[in-house]
C-alpha cells in the first residue's frame, strides 16, 4: 500500500496557523466576579435586615439596598498580583496600594490608574529613515521595559505607555541618523545599546526601567544591497591577494635561506619552480617528467644545428 502524496498546501496551512497564534493576555475576570459578589452580598444583607426589621420589602428597602450595594462596590476592591493602584483623595495623591484586597472611602477616594508591573514588550519601527550617508533604511525593533514606580508613571506623564512607544521610535530614528548604512547593517549590537541609552535618559523620571532593546530586522534598498555585495566581494578578494603576497614573501625568505645552505644562488628559484610544479600536479592529478639538464641541453644543441644546416 502506497503512502498518500504529500500536499504542500497542508504544510503552508500549518505554518500560517502557527505564526498567526496569539497567546491570550491575563484576564481580570476574577476581579470582576469579586465586584459582582460584593454587590450581591450587600443587597442580600440589606434585604435580610429590612425583612427582619419590618417583615416586608418596600420601596425604601430596595432604594437602601441599591445605595448600600453601590457604596460597598466603591469601597472594597481587589488588585491582581502584578498590579499597583494609585489612589487619589480629593484629587491629591493619597497612596499606592496592591496587590490584593484594599479599601477606599466612597466619593472621597478613587483608584485613578492600575499599573501593570510585569515586563512589557513594545514593538516599534522607523520606516525609510535616512542614515548619515543619506540612505533610506527601514528598521524594526522591540523594546522590553517595566514600570517600577507606579506613582511617577501616574503623576509625571499622561499616558506612560504611549510616551514610551513614541520615545523609542524617536530614539531609533536618531540612532540610525548618526550611523552610516554599513554601521547600521553590521553593528546591530551597538545600535541596540545606543537606542537603550537614549530612551533611558528621558524615561528615567517616569518611573520606567528600560531592560533591553533588540533590533529585529533592517531593510536596505535592493539596489544598494547589490552594491554592498560587490563591495564586500572586492574587499575579500583584496584581503586574499594580500594574504597570498605575505605568504610569498615569507616563502621567498625561506627559499633564499635554503639556497644559502646549498651554496647555489640559483637554487631558490629552482626550488620555487619545483613547488609550483608540485601544486599543479596535485590539483590536476597529472604527472611531471623531469629530465637531466645535460640531456635537455643536448636536445637544444641538436635543434640549433639542424636549423643552421637547413639555412645553408
Amino acid at each position: 500500500m502506497q503512502d498518500a502524496p504529500y500536499d504542500v498546501r497542508d504544510k503552508d496551512a500549518e505554518i500560517r496557523a502557527a505564526t498567526s497564534y496569539v497567546p491570550r493576555k491575563s484576564s481580570r475576570n476574577g476581579a470582576l466576579i469579586f465586584n459582582i459578589a460584593v454587590f450581591v452580598l450587600a443587597c442580600a444583607v440589606v434585604l435580610g435586615a429590612g425583612w427582619l426589621a419590618t417583615g416586608r420589602v418596600g420601596v425604601e428597602t430596595v432604594v437602601l439596598m441599591l445605595l448600600a450595594a453601590l457604596l460597598a462596590v466603591s469601597s472594597v476592591h481587589i488588585a491582581l498580583s502584578w498590579e499597583k493602584v494609585v489612589v487619589l483623595r480629593f484629587g491629591k495623591l493619597a497612596r499606592v496600594v496592591g496587590p490584593g484586597l484594599y479599601l477606599t472611602i466612597p466619593i472621597v477616594e478613587h483608584g485613578t490608574i492600575r499599573v501593570d508591573q510585569r515586563t512589557i514588550a513594545t514593538p516599534f519601527f522607523a520606516e525609510k529613515t535616512l542614515t548619515a550617508d543619506l540612505v533610506p533604511v527601514t528598521v524594526d525593533a522591540v523594546l522590553f521595559w517595566v514600570v517600577w514606580d507606579a506613582e511617577k508613571a501616574c503623576t509625571e506623564v499622561e499616558d506612560y505607555y504611549a510616551a514610551v512607544s513614541f520615545l523609542a521610535q524617536t530614539a531609533l530614528r536618531e540612532a540610525v541618523g548618526r550611523s552610516t548604512v554599513a554601521e547600521v547593517a553590521l553593528r546591530r549590537d551597538q545600535l541596540d545599546v545606543e537606542i537603550k541609552e537614549d530612551i533611558e535618559k528621558e524615561a528615567a523620571g517616569w518611573g520606567v526601567d528600560i531592560i533591553s532593546v533588540k533590533v529585529r530586522d533592517i531593510v536596505i534598498p535592493d539596489e544598494l544591497q547589490e552594491t554592498m555585495s560587490l563591495e564586500a566581494q572586492a574587499d575579500r578578494e583584496k584581503n586574499a591577494r594580500m594574504t597570498v603576497a605575505g605568504v610569498e614573501a615569507e616563502l621567498a625568505e625561506m627559499l633564499a635561506e635554503a639556497a644559502r645552505v646549498y651554496g647555489d644562488p640559483d637554487a631558490a628559484l629552482k626550488l620555487r619552480t619545483m613547488l609550483m610544479q608540485y601544486d599543479t600536479v596535485k590539483k590536476s592529478k597529472g604527472a611531471v617528467v623531469t629530465l637531466p639538464s645535460a640531456l635537455s641541453d643536448g636536445f637544444v644543441d641538436a635543434a640549433g644545428k639542424g636549423g643552421g644546416g637547413q639555412g645553408r
